[in-house]
């Protein structure tokens, strides 16, 4: 079982800045991405940004140059740092972890999620 904890949400202005983190525990062993999601109300979750075990990278296009995940194998934690934040990227942010099973079948944990607003 695989626990997910986000931390770091609030209110910024456009223009500003925010990390995310997720702390992840239990067993964790049989993961092999961690990723920020959001969604906004009344909209689909959407990749935001993640990273596998071999250290690879990958940006949703409106994320690309504004933000970057990082993890810290020391703590367990996964970051997101965001920069240049825009009113759309208002939403709530989950934490996923994605473990291998057989087959090719992939298991997807999730966090409670953490609340961004990005608002004047």
């Amino acid at each position: 079982q695989v626990q997910l904890v986000e931390s770091g949400g609030g209110l910024v202005q456009p223009g500003g800045s925010l990390r995310l983190s997720c702390a992840v525990s239990g067993s964790i062993f049989s993961i092999y991405v961690m990723g920020w999601y959001r969604q906004a109300p009344g909209k689909q979750r959407e990749l935001v940004a993640e990273t596998t075990t071999g250290g690879s990278t990958n940006y949703a296009d409106s994320a690309k140059g504004r933000f970057t995940i990082s993890r810290d194998n020391a703590k367990n934690t996964v970051d997101l740092h965001m920069n240049s934040l825009k009113p759309e990227d208002t939403a709530v942010y989950y934490c996923n972890a994605k473990e291998r099973r057989r087959f090719g079948r992939i298991n997807d944990n999730w966090g409670q999620g953490t609340q961004v607003t990005v608002s004047s």
